[in-house]
């Protein structure tokens, strides 16, 4: 008798996917970094859903060059004890028009491949799935995202007429 096996297929990444995430990250990130008090670009933003403070996000720049910039962004404050503090740095290529996620929490660089099983267990897609969450982050930045009440033009209560 003859006994089938099935050979595991090597992963072979999903190009277009992980190019389409870069594409929307940059376009996610180049709508917030727009945020500007005063002509100067807001590194930090606010997470509230309607009256609910949620977290605080930092975007801080870690490197520039001619045609790319590395950004750190971290959240460094959230309302919830359930969530670990999302940390990536990201490489912002303009001539390109991409963002990727280059590393992520304590992985100095994410393997565009990973065999499986391995050592840290990551998966043999982890890439695409670190970006695929800094595009849900964002979003979600995005959608809860408010300047500090620090830049503020004025605070509730203030300048309201009683009457």
């Amino acid at each position: 008798m003859v006994e089938w096996s099935m050979k595991s297929r090597p992963y072979v990444p999903d190009l277009r996917r992980l190019g389409a995430l870069c594409d929307g990250n940059y376009d996610r990130l180049r709508r917030m970094r727009s945020l500007r008090v005063d002509g100067q670009p807001v590194s930090e933003i606010e997470l509230h859903r309607e009256n609910h403070y949620l977290g605080r996000v930092r975007i801080k720049v870690l490197q520039t060059a001619r045609f790319t910039e590395t950004l750190l962004l971290e959240q460094v404050h959230n309302a919830g004890r359930w969530l670990n503090n999302p940390q990536m740095t990201v490489r912002v290529y303009h001539d390109a028009a991409m963002a990727e996620v280059i590393s992520c929490y304590r992985d100095r660089q994410i393997a565009p491949v990973n065999d499986y099983p391995n050592r840290y267990m990551h998966h043999p897609d982890e890439k695409v799935q670190v970006n695929g969450f800094l595009a849900e982050w964002l979003d979600y930045c995005l959608r809860f995202g408010h300047l500090p009440a620090e830049f503020a033009a004025w605070n509730a209560g203030e300048g309201v007429d009683p009457a």
